[in-house]
Parts: structure tokens; sequence; C-alpha cells
């Protein structure tokens, strides 16, 4: 039954939007936030960072992102913390309704529809096999816009409006441009597979699995890896494709499996759009897990590793919360609303535990302007109002995993310098490989932090030029600390 596109569109897009909404919860300035918040700050008042402002500003040369959010706060006057939450809130409703206009196509029934939404509602946060991503992240990542904008051109080539599909993803690769590569990559393929004449040859190359073997490229030849970069990079365990566990390559290459059998059974059945859907996802995932194990496997060829090929999955991932929550609520849910109930519980419950259990002691939706109860947080607020911009911290290389620490970036919120980290500054140096021997020097002069006393905090003031600490324990005699809460303490070094 084909109702119209926008009445019949509003209501599950605006529940299934707050919903997932809910259920993921929203947290600025956590994980790869220390990244994206930082640079637009940046952005906005130059003079924050002078210290450390490479360590975001490499990463951010390949995307508009920080700019483009720096000149909408400009132009509209909205504080940067609302703008970053009607941001996150706009990706999240265009990621609904473009995946609610492809269930239209794909299935007739209402219930299929509701189905696909209410599965990849409760699913943002899912982790997808071991890229270390989710779906979308709980704050405004410029991955979450790009993949709305990548599911809109999935539309549109669906609906074969050719001219806006370029733009919309064009817009996702200068946002994310790896993203966005793998959207126009995953939307050729979807053009190819609706084309009767290459159809009906896919329709033959798809019959026999051992088929899709066609598909491997061929080799690359790259330069050896910079020097330390193989040490820096061996703890991030999503580059290391061949480390992966038994249950990661599963999350991998059993979508790939679903999408065959969902392709040969529903060609059976006559449903064409979905078969077709499916050729193009299948052979999608091909393609790019072909490319993936040759890319992350001669250590020759180490560095392309960074180009994180596997990070294709989060398109697959997507269409299968879509397809298959569809499947479900057409065969078994249908208009039942009991079930209904049960499902919807059963589904979000446990994904809401899980982000609980991940950001335990903050807020699940972080407002701007909420006064906070996380000791952190306090104390990056108190850094940002009662020091000065030029103001040059250590926390230590493990602040991040500290206890109730829950991965939120002092630079992103307490908007100073800090020396590198072990945890967030070591992905960056994935994308910007000249850091490392400067993010090297500084771990070095943070060894034996935990037993650091004043005499340390001096060498160190003198090698690196510190003159704040952020300190999670007892600080020792001598130190000036104006500020403290639930032994999280505010100090300086003599």
């Amino acid at each position: 039954m084909r109702l119209p596109a926008l009445p019949s569109a509003i209501l599950p897009v605006a529940f299934f939007s707050v919903l997932g909404f809910l259920v993921m919860g929203y947290h600025p300035g956590a994980e790869d936030d220390a990244v994206y918040l930082a640079a637009i700050k940046s952005r906005l008042n130059p003079a924050l960072y002078p210290h450390d402002s490479a360590f975001f500003k490499l990463q951010m040369q390949a995307s508009v992102f920080d700019t483009a959010m720096a000149a909408f706060v400009r132009l509209t006057h909205i504080p940067l913390a609302w703008a970053e939450l009607l941001g996150q809130l706009l990706a999240i409703v265009l990621i609904f309704w473009a995946s609610w206009r492809i269930l239209c196509i794909l299935f007739d029934e209402i219930p299929a529809r509701w189905g696909g939404l209410a599965v990849l509602s409760a699913m943002l946060t899912l982790p997808i096999a071991g890229t270390a991503l989710y779906i979308a992240d709980q704050y405004l990542h410029p991955r979450n816009l790009a993949t709305a904008l990548i599911l809109l051109a999935c539309l549109r080539v669906l609906e074969r409006r050719w001219i806006t599909a370029p733009l919309l993803l064009t817009a996702a690769i200068l946002l994310h441009p790896m993203m966005g590569a793998f959207g126009l990559s995953f939307c050729a393929f979807l053009a190819l597979t609706h084309s009767p004449t290459i159809l009906a040859k896919l329709n033959r190359f798809t019959r026999t699995p051992q088929h899709a073997l066609a598909v491997l490229p061929i080799g690359w030849i790259l330069k050896p890896p910079p020097p330390g970069w193989v040490d820096a990079m061996r703890p991030r365990h999503c580059f290391w494709l061949y480390q992966w566990t038994w249950y990661e390559w599963l999350g991998a290459l059993a979508p790939l499996i679903l999408f065959y059998a969902l392709m040969r059974w529903v060609r059976a059945r006559g449903e064409t759009p979905l078969a077709r859907f499916s050729i193009a996802v299948l052979l999608f995932a091909l393609f790019h897990q072909a490319i993936a194990m040759i890319l992350c496997g001669p250590s020759a060829l180490v560095v392309l590793a960074t180009t994180e090929p596997m990070r294709y999955l989060q398109l697959v991932y997507i269409f299968l919360a879509l397809v298959g929550g569809a499947l479900l609520g057409r065969s078994i849910l249908k208009a039942h609303a009991a079930r209904w109930t049960i499902f919807l519980l059963v589904l979000n419950i446990p994904m809401f535990l899980v982000q609980r259990h991940l950001f335990a002691a903050t807020p699940h939706i972080e407002l701007p302007g909420a006064p906070s109860t996380n000791p952190w947080l306090q104390a990056f607020t108190w850094i940002r109002v009662n020091t000065p911009p030029d103001a040059y911290f250590a926390a230590g290389p493990q602040y991040l995993a500290a206890p109730a620490e829950d991965m939120h970036s002092f630079r992103a919120l307490a908007e100073h310098s800090i020396l590198a980290d072990d945890l967030k500054d070591r992905s960056v140096l994935s994308k910007a490989p000249a850091l490392i021997p400067e993010w090297q020097r500084q771990l070095n002069a943070q060894q034996g932090w935990d037993r650091f006393q004043l005499a340390d905090f001096k060498q160190l003031k003198r090698n690196v030029g510190v003159e704040w600490l952020l300190l999670d324990r007892t600080p020792p005699p001598g130190l000036q600390c104006p500020w403290s809460s639930q032994q999280i303490f505010v100090c300086r070094i003599p």
C-alpha cells in the first residue's frame, strides 16, 4: 500500500528519531569529539590551544566540518553547545527520514517499514564487528551527518533522481572523506543493479557464490611506514584485520552470507526491488572486503590500514538493520500491539543499559548548560572559566580511562592545551604520522606519572613547559591547588 510520502513519514520518523536519541544518549566532547569539538572551538577562537592544536588540526585538513560548524555559529549566533545538539538531532532525523523512504520503496507493508526503523533506532550504538565504530555516535560526529547524506543519496538513486545524488555524495565526502567514499561506492553499485542489462548479467554472476572472487582487485604498492608508526598503531586493534577474533570475523562476514541468502530468496519470490537492493549490498560488501583483506595484509602495505577499509561495514549494518527489521515486522509483528510492545522493550532496554554502563558517571543526555555532578567535568568547567587561555596542562597519559572520566576530552571541554595522551591522541597519529616524534616525546616526559612527586612535576615544567596539573590523586606537598572535588585536583606547579 503506497501512502503520500510526507504525512505517512511524520509519525514513524519522529517517534523512532526520539526513541533512538533517548536510547543512545548524548555526550558532547567524548571519545572522537576530542578532535571535532576542539577544532570547531579553535576556529571560533584562534587564541585557544596555543601549544597542541596540531593534535586536531592535522586530522581535520580533509574535512570542512569544523569550518562549516564555526560558520553556522557565527551566522546564527546560536551558542556552539546548542548548535552541536541541533546538528545531532538533524542528523538523526535525516537518517530516519531517508531510511523510511528507502523502506517505502523496498516494502509495501506498513509493519515492515515500522519494523525497519524500530531495529535501526535501537541499534544506533551497536558495535560494528572490529571496526571500533557504531552505526551513529553519541555526539555530533561528521560521520553522522555524512551517513544521513549518503542515505539520502541512496534514496535518490533508487528514485532515479540522478542529479541530486552526486550533490549529496559530494557534501558527504567534504564532511567525512572516508565515509563519503564508501557512500559513493555503494551508490555506484546501486545504480548498476538498476540497469536492466547489467542486472541480467549480475543475476547470472551471483548464482554461485564462488563467482564473487572475481571482484578481487589487484594489489597496491606503497612505501614502508614512517619510523615508529607500527609501534604507535599496534594497540589500534581495528587496523589489524588478521588479528581480529573469531566473533569479529563473524560480525564482518555474516552480513554477506545473509544478504546472499536474502537475494536468492526474494528473487525467487519475485520481489524485484528488494532483490536488486540485496545484490547491490552484496557486491558492495564483497568488493570492499576484498580490498580490506589486501590493504590490511602484507606488512609492506601496512600504512594503508589507516584508511580503515573495514568501515564499509557501517553501511552494511544499517541496511541489515533496516531489512531485517522490515522482515520481522512483515512476518511476525504485523499489526499486533502486544508483540510490538514486547519487541521494542526487548530491543531497546539492553542497548540503553549498555550505554549507561559506558557513561556510568555522566548523565545519559548531557544537555548544554546543565550542571554536572561528574568531578572531571566540574574540573573542566573551572579550568575553562578561571585559567588563562594559554595555560598548559598535564593530566597523565591515561586520564581518559580514569574512573568516572567517561572518555571526556580535556581539550574539547576545558578549552585548554594539554600534553598528549596515550588513548585518543594515539588514534590521531593514524591520520597524522608527522606527529609521532612529538607525541612520543610528550609521553616519555610523563612516564611514571602515577608516582610523580613535586620534583618530577618541576622537571616536567622545565622540559615541556607545563604549568598546570589535573590530578585524580592527593597531590604531593608543595603544589598550589586552587580547586578540588571528590579527589580531583587542579594544581599549579611552583
